[in-house]
Order: structure tokens, then C-alpha cells, then sequence
């Protein structure tokens, strides 16, 4: 059986202007992932620089920092089975032009600058990006009754 996962998932603020947040949480759901946490908000400067804290350095981390906190985005906190590879196998390349048909990136977005959605890229980034929005505890631990026919239990 596969490892069970957390994994933190931005909606940015491009799909929530769009009004594609729950076009987006569906398809993470029907995916059959389990929703731990989920907020809207403004994310401030502070936690927007921390985010993309490895980028410091780089030309576009102004642009990064700006775009996050322009405007409200959902954040989420995703579980289930190998959750990190089926929420980025489900997001679709950063890039738009270069993703999948079918995945959220290919079927909305035109732009890497605007590629509607982030999530966590291993179990050691997905541990601190969830602390550095949810640390406030807010995760919920809970059974579905339908997790046994996803997960196999």
C-alpha cells in the first residue's frame, strides 16, 4: 500500500479571480485526496517571502511576491496515498503551453506567470510550506466513509 501524504496546495489568486476554485478543488477530490485544512486569504508579504524564500536571490522573486499577495488565494491542506505526485500529476507542468490536456494547468492556464495553482514538490517542502500557513494547528484528522474503497484499506 502506498505511503499516505500531506501536501499544501495554493489556489492563487489568478483561479480565485477567475472563479475557478471549485472547478479546482473538485478535481482534486474527485481524485479521491482528502481535504485537512482549506482557508481563504490574503497572504501577507512575510509569509509570501518565506514561501518562496529559495528564490531570494533571483530576478523574479519581487514579481512572485507581488503576484501571492494581490489577491486573496486558497490554501489547502491535501491527503491520501502518494498525494504529492497525483496533486502535481493533476496540476499539469508550470508551464500551460507544455502540460497535459486534462490537467488544471493545460485545460485553464495560458502563462507560467499565471499557472493558477502551486503545491508541494516533496514530503520535506510539503512539512514546512503546510507550517508556514497552517501553523496555527488547524489541519483536521478524519476518517471518510469512503476512504476504504480509494485507499484499499
Amino acid at each position: 500500500m502506498a505511503q499516505n501524504e500531506r501536501s499544501l496546495v495554493i489556489i492563487k489568486p489568478d483561479a480565485v479571480q477567475r472563479g475557478l476554485i471549485g472547478e479546482i478543488l473538485a478535481r482534486y477530490e474527485q481524485r479521491g485526496l482528502r481535504i485537512a485544512a482549506l482557508k481563504l486569504e490574503l497572504i501577507t508579504r512575510e509569509i509570501a517571502e518565506r514561501h518562496y524564500g529559495e528564490h531570494k536571490d533571483k530576478p523574479f522573486f519581487a514579481g512572485l511576491v507581488e503576484f501571492i499577495t494581490s489577491a486573496p488565494s486558497v490554501l489547502m491542506v491535501l491527503e491520501g496515498p502518494e498525494a504529492i505526485r497525483i496533486i502535481r500529476d493533476t496540476n499539469g507542468d508550470t508551464k500551460p503551453a507544455q502540460a497535459l490536456p486534462g490537467t488544471i494547468r493545460a485545460d485553464f492556464g495560458l502563462t507560467i506567470d499565471r499557472n493558477l495553482v502551486h503545491a508541494s514538490d516533496s514530503i520535506e517542502s510539503a512539512a514546512d510550506e503546510v507550517a508556514n500557513f497552517f501553523g496555527d494547528g488547524s489541519i483536521i484528522d478524519y476518517t471518510r466513509a469512503i476512504d476504504s474503497w480509494i485507499n484499499g484499506d
